[in-house]
């Protein structure tokens, strides 16, 4: 009977632990990281992508983000070829798309963005004019609500996330910018043939993937990147320390020690978890 209780007790306190929802400063520091990089790989500003993140998924707590990883808000349309989710919204049942997780989601909503043609002028803004982004998306149609944009604006400046958008990353060289319409040019070809959207372009900052990475040998599913003489990955949902050092055939010990730990801690989804060091 002492066992039972102890049982029911357990998984009571699990059930509250699991049921906590996130405050905004929480999603915040949770996503910021992803923001940014998407930032540097596709010239939306970070302000502009966490404000939306925290106001189309309630900070990550709505079930469209719960059960579906979506946490813009993004419809199927005749584009989507992945997996779907049934959610009220205009109206009932409407198609979304469902996401294996929330990185997926951001880095979805960074191509849905620059390949949609009524964002188009949306790039020709400076990435550090948040307001005039804001605005933009509302009178592209991102949302039917009259007052987005103001709600956008208002989340940016409560929380100062235009301290996040800096432009010295962004591609600036000629090499840089013709590389930027190649890919464009490809990111269109693929959307025509079954929906597929190709890899995200090489950039020049802290994260350029590294295609070349021996240690993309053990595993495809993420990509790689460098960052002061060591490889790090971003974790995605369920990662432990433990799975991370087995997935990439190195010692828990070498990756706790990578990361500065004396021992394993939880790991957030797009927390940025480095590896090893760079091989020689």
């Amino acid at each position: 009977m002492k066992k039972f209780f102890l049982l029911a007790g357990l998984v009571f306190l699990s059930t509250i632990v699991y049921s906590q929802k996130l405050s905004r400063i929480q999603y915040i520091q949770q996503y910021k990281d992803i923001a940014v990089r998407q930032m540097r790989m596709y010239n939306i500003p970070a302000s502009i992508i966490l404000a939306q993140g925290c106001l189309e998924s309630g900070n990550g707590n709505s079930s469209l983000a719960v059960k579906a990883n979506n946490h813009f808000g993004i419809k199927c349309h005749t584009s989507w070829k992945g997996k779907t989710y049934r959610h009220d919204d205009d109206k009932r049942r409407e198609c979304f798309r469902k996401y294996n997780s929330a990185v997926e989601s951001y880095e979805d909503h960074s191509i849905f963005l620059s390949t949609g043609k009524r964002y188009a002028s949306l790039f020709d803004l400076k990435i550090t004019d948040y307001k005039a982004w804001a605005h933009g998306l509302k009178a592209a149609g991102y949302a039917t609500n009259p007052k987005y944009a103001q709600l956008l604006i208002d989340i940016i400046e409560t929380y100062k996330l235009y301290e996040y958008d800096v432009p010295k990353t962004f591609n600036t060289t000629r090499k840089e910018l013709k590389a930027k319409k190649r890919y464009e040019k490809m990111q269109k070809k693929a959307l025509k043939k079954k929906g597929v959207v190709p890899p995200p372009p090489v950039v020049v900052g802290d994260d350029q993937p590294l295609q070349e990475c021996r240690l993309y040998k053990y595993s495809k599913k993420r990509k790689i990147y460098l960052q002061d003489g060591k490889y790090y990955v971003y974790a995605l949902k369920g990662d432990t320390y433990k799975s991370l050092a087995k997935e990439y055939k190195q010692f828990t010990k070498t990756v706790l020690k990578s990361n500065n730990l004396k021992s394993a801690e939880r790991i957030a989804e797009g927390a940025k978890v480095f590896i090893c060091n760079k091989f020689e």
